[in-house]
């Protein structure tokens, strides 16, 4: 069995994996040309398909089992990453990028603080002071944060990140339970509640359907997964803190794909936040080996 030292580097590893495939949303966002709802139905039902497939092909009649008979503890993960899911493109459409964005910035001290709450995990001061370093890097790469912005936008965003917070918590509480069949019925139900508002659900060619496929499985899938099963090997704050990954990663694939070169601002807070990441790695992994 693995110790504790490796075990915890897993979970590093996973959590960054899966903040690089969360941070291509807007590369496959930009490849399809329909309405948030039709993607959001198309992807959750890749996503979850593919989940459920991989179960079953590794797991057998286990993973079946899983997908079948899943916890309470699994249902309440499963139906937070879909409240995420649901509030973050209607918080895009009723209020700024640049407020989302930092709303959702402050996840590791939402997780922290419910963690502590609900655990008694006393988060290091070393990564709460990361956290308040990759919080200003996000603001400076959004940069144009609005006060007058819509208030049931900016809500929404806070629904969404207490959501992603408390689910994240509930992983770490739960570390012993296979939450992965939580991830695939958490896309499956995102696809179930986005039917009645999407308009173009049927208009899809069979190009845009594979790439759908491929967000589905790289971003959604994949992404969701392997911050699952690395959260629950990590403190709530620090996982939270590492996905802050994705935001400065976004105009990279962008860029890579569309020759988009990002505003100076990006490179800035994209260094703050790729810093203060990995200066709370670091001064964890030391911790280790003491």
């Amino acid at each position: 069995m693995a110790g504790p030292d490796s075990q915890h580097r897993l979970g590093i590893t996973l959590v960054l994996a899966a903040a690089v495939a969360w941070s291509t949303a807007p590369f496959f966002t930009r490849l399809l040309p329909f309405d948030s709802w039709t993607i959001l139905f198309w992807r959750g039902l890749f996503g979850g398909g593919l989940i459920a497939v991989f179960l079953v092909l590794t797991r057998g009649r286990a993973g079946l089992r899983d997908l079948t008979s899943m916890a309470r503890s699994g249902w309440l993960v499963a139906s937070l990453s879909t409240l995420g899911m649901v509030t973050f493109i209607p918080a895009l459409q009723l209020t700024s990028v640049s407020n989302v964005a930092i709303i959702i910035a402050t996840g590791p001290f939402v997780a922290a603080a419910l963690a502590w709450i609900w655990l008694r995990e006393v988060p290091r001061w070393q990564t709460m002071l990361a956290s308040v370093a990759a919080l200003c890097g996000v603001a400076i790469i959004v940069g144009d944060a609005r006060a007058g912005a819509d208030a049931l936008g900016i809500a929404l965003a806070y629904v969404m990140t207490v959501a992603i917070a408390a689910m994240t918590v509930i992983v770490r509480q739960h570390k012993n339970t296979s939450m992965v069949a939580a991830a695939a019925w958490s896309n499956l139900l995102g696809s179930l509640v986005s039917i009645p508002i999407a308009t173009g659900i049927a208009g899809l060619a069979e190009s845009e359907l594979l790439t759908v496929a491929m967000f589905g499985f790289f971003q959604v899938a994949l992404g969701l997964s392997l911050f699952v099963l690395g959260s629950r090997l990590l403190p709530s704050g620090q996982a939270s803190l590492i996905a802050t990954l994705e935001t400065p990663l976004m105009p990279f694939w962008v860029w890579l794909a569309f020759q988009e070169t990002p505003a100076p601002r990006a490179f800035v807070g994209g260094a703050l936040v790729m810093g203060a990441v990995i200066a709370d790695i670091i001064s964890d992994t030391r911790r280790q080996k003491e």
